[in-house]
């Protein structure tokens, strides 16, 4: 039976499919629209189990405020090449769409809207099948606020950021530069208080580590300048065996310049003073704390010197930011 091309048209407005995979799936349903939806679901499903294994690490990420509330969510892929796609970037659109009408708060609850003659889950499969990649929903993140201003990097659908503030703004735009802020910066936490003790301790135990290993450095290198050795070849295993080749030390001095390097490392370690080291940890902490809290970060934009939260304080005295979500494709 002859498949006229509105039939085709149609079934690809319903389904999302190309117009070859239309014309396939009417022609072997011979015409019913709903065994040609039911073949293009089924070839999605089989593709989606097919690829279950490979990486979907390019896609969408969109983000939308509606009112108080607001979402992101990634709809992701295999290659840049679907991502970039009219149409699955329109599905991505209208599945966030449908999530922030609904006031969705996980993913569970987004995959199993409706969506067309089935849910959205269903949708995602079906364009699987259409594209013969891989693809999923992830990063899925709310929040509700007096206020949400949000945030596509250059618009180009990789990294989304969302800030949810204490109070109404005067102007849109102090919200949207602390939205660009989080997507630039990438802070883990609003201020000092909202760090996770998880990642304060993990940060406070790299700090002590490196300051005594800093400080037992520090007394190598001093008692290897006093023994007259050149720092350089003093450095590695790989220096020394190049001076002894070089015939700018001897083996004997380079027995030497290990068992200083062994001993008084050694000894440092043992006799630094642990208020000393504290001391210089928490040096350490405050500059973690300057540098991946949004409020206490320079402000990046060349119109104002200061912190975040001084450039909120400029634009409202009673202004701050309560919470933000940020979500990437790219590794950072």
């Amino acid at each position: 039976m002859a498949v006229s091309i509105a039939d085709i048209q149609k079934l690809r407005k319903m389904s999302g499919a190309g117009l070859a995979d239309c014309k396939k799936a009417l022609e072997e349903a011979g015409s019913d629209f709903d065994k040609a939806m039911e073949l293009i679901r089924k070839r999605g499903q089989a593709i989606a189990a097919k690829r279950s294994d490979r990486d979907a690490s390019e896609g969408c990420v969109l983000v939308k405020v509606d009112g108080n509330f607001g979402a992101i969510i990634a709809l992701k892929c295999e290659t840049d090449f679907v991502a970039s796609n009219a149409d699955f970037i329109k599905l991505a659109q209208e599945i966030l769409d449908a999530a922030v009408a609904a006031r969705c708060k996980t993913l569970e609850e987004v995959n199993a809207l409706p969506m067309g003659n089935g849910t959205i889950a269903e949708a995602v499969t079906a364009r699987s099948g259409v594209t013969g990649e891989k693809m999923e929903l992830d990063g899925y993140m709310t929040l509700e606020a007096p206020a949400l201003a949000s945030y596509n990097h250059m618009n180009k659908n990789f990294l989304c950021t969302l800030v949810a503030f204490n109070k109404e703004m005067d102007d849109p735009a102090v919200g949207h530069e602390v939205a660009m802020q989080v997507a630039a910066m990438n802070p883990v936490a609003v201020d000092e208080a909202s760090v996770p003790q998880e990642v304060k301790d993990r940060e406070m135990t790299v700090a002590v580590e490196k300051t005594k290993l800093e400080q037992c450095q520090k007394a190598v290198e001093a008692a290897l300048r006093k023994a007259g050795y050149n720092l350089y070849i003093a450095e590695n295993e790989e220096h020394i065996n190049e001076g002894i080749m070089k015939h700018e030390i001897t083996e004997a001095q380079a027995d030497d310049i290990r068992r200083i390097k062994t001993e008084v490392f050694e000894q440092k370690a043992a006799n630094l003073p642990a208020q000393m080291v504290e001391n210089i940890a928490k040096g350490r902490m405050a500059k973690f704390y300057k540098e991946n809290c949004l409020l206490n970060q320079d402000f990046i934009q060349d119109d104002f010197k200061g912190t975040v939260a001084e450039f909120l304080k400029n634009a409202d005295k009673e202004l701050s930011v309560c919470c933000f979500k940020r979500f990437s494709l790219r590794a950072e």
